[in-house]
């Protein structure tokens, strides 16, 4: 008899942010994380061929899935929603640069020149932005 670790069995962690033009924020997902397109799971070619599999109602909006090319961050999906983002996110994404507050400054005028906003300065701490479609996270 087989029997299978927890470890082996346990979940894996998968972010979904509603977007309203998810291949876009896509590119501000892939520069922020380093980030890349997940390809299409198999047999299929493209993920376009994978969403039709599912034989949805038409459906307009577009998404996009991204992994951490090292295995290590969650997976990434982004996908259209047609209603807008109305309240601060409950649940928001922390991103760890490490090292100085200049590091962490520096990486939000990097993050800034690719369309986020910074929201608030807890100086020596984290920095509050948001993505080009609003979805709060936060450096430290």
């Amino acid at each position: 008899m087989v029997t299978a670790s927890f470890h082996d069995m346990a979940p894996r962690i998968s972010l979904t942010l509603d977007t309203t033009h998810a291949s876009e924020l896509a590119e501000f997902w892939k520069f922020a994380l380093g980030y890349v397109d997940e390809p299409p799971p198999a047999p299929f070619k493209t993920r376009q061929e994978w969403v039709a599999s599912f034989d949805l109602p038409d459906d307009d909006g577009d998404g996009a899935w991204l992994i951490d090319p090292d295995g290590v961050g969650p997976r990434l999906s982004l996908l259209d929603v047609p209603e807008p983002k109305t309240a601060k996110n409950r649940l928001h994404v922390d991103l760890k640069v490490g090292g100085s507050w200049a590091h962490v400054t520096a990486e939000a005028e990097r993050l800034t020149g690719a369309g986020a906003s910074v929201l608030r300065v807890d100086q020596g701490h984290h920095i509050v932005m948001a993505d080009p479609e609003g979805n709060e996270f936060c450096l430290c």
